[in-house]
């Protein structure tokens, strides 16, 4: 007869692989239908020793969150290399492959899930958002922006963070498509803060003058051009 061996986890490594087994049961369905018993069964151990290692679901959540946000956050990051908009249409990418993957979870991430109103939750939501405005900063050459383009950026985070949440119900547009249409968004944003501002002008200029015809930004013209005649 043989006996199956399991190794003992250590106290973090435990606490990590509870974290990781949430956060694939979250992506699959709202946290708030998730038990500790499932997360408990999935993991392979008891519920009491699921509160062991976290005082109840609330922490265990927030762990979660945390980790999503980390992630999240990270697909933000962009070389500075090649035109501006086939960066951004990257880094769009990688944000709907983590919408894509993490539907519920992602939800609850922006819209706070059974911790709504925590401040736990309140600081990773911020993280996040902070994270896409400074890396978008970085790629503007712009590290301390005026009013304007301070109201751009924010303005159109909120955008692809609302976009993200109501392409999920339902799914009804490719989200190729939307990835495009959120950096021709952020161009047109800026566009329309350069019609009402000498400086947002002068950063639009350099923002596209050395776009590629067939980049993203330039894509946009050619299709406004057309609207236009």
């Amino acid at each position: 007869m043989t006996t199956e061996v399991r190794r003992r986890m250590g106290v973090e490594e435990r606490r990590q692989q509870l974290i990781g087994v949430a956060l694939d049961l979250f992506s699959r369905r709202s946290p708030d239908e998730v038990s500790i018993d499932e997360i408990a069964a999935a993991a392979g151990i008891s519920r009491p020793l699921v509160y062991h290692y976290f005082p109840g679901k609330l922490s265990l959540y927030e762990a979660a969150l945390k980790r999503a946000a980390e992630d999240l956050a990270g697909r933000f990051v962009e070389p500075h290399e090649g035109p501006l908009g086939s960066r951004m249409l990257r880094v769009m990418r990688r944000f709907f492959d983590f919408v894509d993957d993490h539907g519920p979870g992602f939800s609850a991430l922006m819209r706070g899930g059974p911790a709504v109103g925590s401040s736990a939750t309140n600081a990773l939501i911020d993280s996040v958002r902070q994270a896409a405005y400074n890396q978008i900063l970085s790629h503007l050459g712009v590290p301390d922006p005026p009013a304007r383009l301070d109201m751009v950026v924010r303005s159109w985070i909120s955008l692809a963070e609302s976009t993200a949440l109501i392409w999920l119900d339902g799914r009804r547009i490719p989200r190729a498509d939307l990835e495009v249409q959120l950096v021709h968004d952020f161009a047109a944003l800026a566009a329309v803060s350069a019609a009402h501002d000498e400086e947002m002008s002068g950063l639009l200029n350099r923002m596209l003058k050395d776009e590629p015809g067939d980049g993203p930004f330039g894509d946009l013209v050619t299709r406004l051009i057309a609207l236009a005649s």
